[in-house]
């Protein structure tokens, strides 16, 4: 596909990385020369200096032959104005960043009129996915398939755990329930584990089923967190505006803790239902005057990734229930890891997935449609989801006899609003949901997985 990319920032130089392997013909466009110099020598795409919301630098960029503008700037103004002028050049498809709450109210109002195909906003989405965790705060990690119907949840096997040196075949078989561990991260490696697979201490293991059969088998296993009660975000800035919105709308009490004056009083007027207190979160004295100790809930959310952490930490250790830590530096993946820190979310990961997912989405095969994709363990797990609308040459086949690869496992099928965890007997059916889970991140249709 032919793709135009619209600001040389870290969401769009992440999405350009990640498109330029799966062999699309990139062209970026930014403002700044000494960007698009490093991204072209870094990355196999063309380059062109310029405003990205100019009618000449768009037609040198031949946006009139794009399948797909993605205008991903600082600015919102600037994104829409780009998307525009791309739609009335000739783009297919366009996708837009848009951050600002009161635009995102307006989005799907506006969105045709002004040519915009998808929009993206990297703190809602980042809002979303700390709201998913906190009502399964067991979990470190939770990602929806089939609007709803299927969870994969991310768990840290402690030392005590009854999974510890328990075969897969030997779990299933004790639990009698309807869930699959599809993928274990030990040390540095991803594994794809098999029935005689063993569990160890400190595995993190991937695990899907239906919401309600994970919350019966966490129980089962000792390790089951009701849904916080209440929570206190550090940072007051868009994504806590959104979180703290989307938690309070559900009856959660929620404090922010922010030390800038003015953001406070924006804050307390778009919240009236949440406590909004001006002080320095990295102050340990005021976050135990608010009640750390008693909160369910910490989330970090400031502009500064090693403030993050070490609030995380002192929270860790004062034995607060669920810690969810900003880290937007993939740099700092190990240090987070030794310091115990399990929920970390990245806003610009979470929308360049989102970008992926929709791009992939275009180009889906004829058989089986692609609707969702999850990247885990710093991209070295990929959890799709496809429909079947129609017979395909691996549809009515047992899964035994179908030949696939060892880097892929389908984790599950929905039929019929029945989430099945599948067996070698079980078969793939028109009209079924399938969640694939691989180590190739590059899997962009089923028939990939067969060898």
């Amino acid at each position: 596909m032919d793709i135009v990319i619209i600001g040389m920032g870290k969401l769009g130089r992440m999405v350009a990385d990640n498109l330029s392997k799966e062999e699309h013909n990139i062209t970026v466009i930014d403002t700044k020369s000494n960007l698009v110099e490093d991204t072209i020598n870094q990355l196999d795409v063309k380059g062109i200096v310029g405003n990205g919301a100019s009618f000449d630098v768009q037609q040198s960029a031949e946006v009139d032959k794009a399948d797909v503008v993605i205008a991903v700037t600082s600015n919102d103004e600037i994104n829409i104005l780009c998307s525009l002028i791309a739609k009335k050049i000739g783009a297919k498809q366009t996708i837009a960043r848009v951050r600002n709450p009161e635009y995102n109210k307006q989005m799907s109002i506006m969105a045709n009129e002004l040519g915009i195909s998808m929009s993206v906003n990297p703190e809602l989405d980042a809002a979303n996915e700390i709201s998913r965790i906190l009502r399964f705060p067991s979990a470190i990690k939770v990602e929806t398939f089939a609007n709803g119907s299927c969870d994969l949840v991310e768990l840290k096997v402690s030392n005590n755990s009854p999974l510890v040196n328990k075969t897969l075949l030997h779990i299933r078989s004790s639990y009698h329930m309807n869930f699959l561990i599809c993928a274990v991260k030990r040390n540095d490696s991803v594994i794809i584990p098999r029935g005689d697979f063993r569990i160890q201490a400190e595995d993190n293991v991937y695990i899907t089923a239906s919401t309600q059969t994970l919350t019966k088998l966490f129980k089962n296993l000792g390790i089951y967190k009701a849904q916080v009660k209440n929570c206190m975000i550090i940072g007051g800035g868009k994504i806590s505006y959104y979180l703290a919105n989307e938690l309070s709308s559900i009856g959660v009490s929620v404090k922010i803790i922010e030390k800038d004056e003015k953001e406070c009083i924006d804050l307390s007027e778009q919240l009236p239902k949440v406590s909004i207190i001006n002080g320095d979160g990295s102050d340990q004295k005021l976050l135990l005057e608010e009640g750390i100790n008693n909160t369910d809930a910490l989330v970090t959310l400031t502009g500064m990734d090693e403030s993050n952490i070490i609030i995380s930490t002192f929270a860790n250790n004062m034995q607060v229930e669920k810690v969810i830590t900003k880290v937007n530096n993939a740099n700092y993946g190990n240090i987070v890891n030794s310091l115990g820190l399990d929920s970390i979310i990245s806003p610009k990961e979470i929308t360049s997935n989102n970008i992926i997912r929709y791009v992939r989405g275009m180009k889906s095969k004829a058989g089986a449609e692609f609707k969702t994709l999850y990247r885990l363990v710093e991209n070295k797990i990929a959890a799709l989801e496809f429909f079947l609308p129609e017979e395909t040459g691996f549809t009515s086949i047992p899964l035994n006899d179908l030949k696939m690869k060892s880097s892929a496992l389908i984790a599950c099928i929905i039929r019929n609003g029945e989430v099945i965890i599948p067996g070698g007997r079980d078969t793939l059916e028109v009209l079924d949901t399938v969640i694939l889970v691989t180590t190739d991140p590059y899997i962009k249709d089923l028939t990939d997985i067969l060898e």
